[in-house]
C-alpha cells in the first residue's frame, strides 16, 4: 500500500472547483504526504492537464478524484426550486452530466496515477479492475458501514471515511431526502464502526485541522488522515478570496442542497437560510446556479455564494503546505507521545 510508504500520514483532501490546484497538491507530496487533485467539473483534457503539470512539480506520488456519476433527476423535482430562484436570482438552465467519466477512466488507464479516489458512489467492479490493472490503487468515500462493505465488495483498496463534520459535499453514494431525519455520523463514530467492519486500510476525514487531531485519527484506527478546509487558505490553493475571507471568521456552518441539489456543509449565509428546502437534484441545481454564484462573486457577496468549509474552519492559516504539512506532522508525534505517557489505572 502507498500509505505504507509515506513519509507522514496526511492526506490532502481533493476539492473540485479550485482549491485543489496542481501546485498545493505537489506541495503536499513534497512534504511527505500525499496530495490529491480534484477532476470533477474539469473535462478529461482539462483533468489531463493538471496530472501533467503536477508531474513537472514533484516526483512524489499524488492522487485523482473522480466524481462517480448518478442517474438523472426527474425535472418535476427541481422545476418548482428554480422557478422561485428566478424571481430573485438569475438562473441558468439545469442539466445533467456524467462528469466525463468514461474519458476520465480512459485517460487514468492509459496515464495511470499512485490514487484514484472516488466520491458519490462506488465503481463498478470491472471499472475497479480497470484501474487496478493500469497500477492504481482505489480508494472510495464512504459514509457508512453500509456503503464501506459495498466498496470493499466491489474492491477498494482503501476507504476514506467522511465524518459529517468534513466541509463540502457529503460523499454518500445516495442523497436522499428521506435520510435527513437521521443524523450523519461524525468522524469518530464512523471510523469505531468501520474498523469493527471490515479490514482495509481506512483514511479519516471530517474537522481535522491539527496534528492533535490527526493523532486522534491514528489512534481510533485509521492509517492515514485526510484534511482539505485546512489547505484552503495556503497560498497554492486556488481559493476564491470571498472564501479565504470568510474562514478564519467564527460562522457556525449547516448542511445545505441550496446551492447544488446535494448535501453540502458550508458557511452559514442568507442563500442557505432562504432555502432550507431544496430538492435532491445533483448535478442538475449546481448546474442551474452557475450564473447567480458567478454573479455574487463578482460583486463579492457572500451572502448568495457557496462557502464550502468544514467545522473546524476557524484553525486554518496561511502558511504554505508544505509548512502546515510538518507542523502537524510534528504536532501529531507529540500528541501520541504524550498518549502513550499516559497511564490508566
Amino acid at each position: 500500500m502507498l500509505l505504507d510508504e509515506l513519509r507522514t500520514p496526511i492526506v490532502s483532501a481533493p476539492m473540485a472547483g479550485g482549491p485543489s490546484t496542481p501546485e498545493l497538491a505537489a506541495a503536499v507530496s513534497n512534504a511527505g504526504g500525499l496530495g490529491f487533485l480534484a477532476a470533477g467539473y474539469l473535462s478529461a483534457a482539462d483533468t489531463a492537464a493538471r496530472i501533467a503539470r503536477t508531474r513537472e512539480l514533484t516526483a512524489a506520488p499524488f492522487g485523482m478524484n473522480l466524481f462517480v456519476p448518478a442517474a438523472p433527476t426527474p425535472t418535476a423535482d427541481y422545476t418548482r426550486y428554480l422557478e422561485e430562484l428566478r424571481r430573485d436570482f438569475p438562473v441558468g438552465e439545469p442539466r445533467y452530466d456524467t462528469d466525463d467519466w468514461a474519458a476520465k477512466l480512459d485517460l487514468l488507464t492509459d496515464a495511470p496515477v499512485p490514487v484514484v479516489s472516488c466520491t458519490f458512489g462506488c465503481p463498478s467492479p470491472a471499472d475497479f479492475a480497470r484501474l487496478r490493472a493500469a497500477g492504481s490503487e482505489v480508494w472510495v468515500t464512504v459514509t457508512s458501514v453500509a456503503e464501506a462493505r459495498l466498496a470493499v465488495a466491489a474492491g477498494a483498496d482503501a476507504l476514506i471515511a467522511q465524518g459529517s463534520e468534513a466541509g463540502g459535499h457529503r460523499g454518500s453514494f445516495a442523497d436522499r431526502p428521506e435520510d435527513d431525519a437521521t443524523d450523519p455520523l461524525g468522524l469518530l463514530a464512523l471510523l469505531q464502526l468501520l474498523t469493527a467492519a471490515v479490514e482495509v486500510p481506512i483514511i479519516a476525514a471530517g474537522g481535522i485541522a491539527t496534528g492533535a487531531a490527526v493523532a486522534a485519527a491514528l489512534t481510533a484506527g485509521a492509517s492515514a488522515a485526510q484534511l482539505g478546509t485546512a489547505f484552503l487558505r495556503c497560498p497554492e490553493a486556488g481559493t476564491p478570496a470571498l472564501l479565504r475571507d470568510a474562514l478564519p471568521l467564527d460562522t457556525p456552518t449547516m448542511l445545505t442542497r441550496a446551492f447544488t441539489g446535494r448535501r453540502a456543509r458550508g458557511l452559514r449565509n442568507r442563500f442557505l437560510l432562504d432555502h432550507p428546502d431544496a430538492p435532491a437534484a445533483y448535478p442538475e441545481i449546481h448546474y442551474a446556479t452557475g450564473p447567480l454564484r458567478a454573479a455574487a462573486r463578482a460583486e463579492a457577496n457572500p451572502d448568495a455564494v457557496n462557502l464550502w468549509a468544514g467545522q473546524s474552519h476557524t484553525l486554518t492559516t496561511t502558511q504554505p503546505a508544505g509548512d502546515l504539512v510538518r507542523q502537524l506532522s510534528e504536532e501529531a508525534k507529540t500528541a501520541l507521545r504524550s498518549t502513550l505517557s499516559r497511564r490508566f489505572e
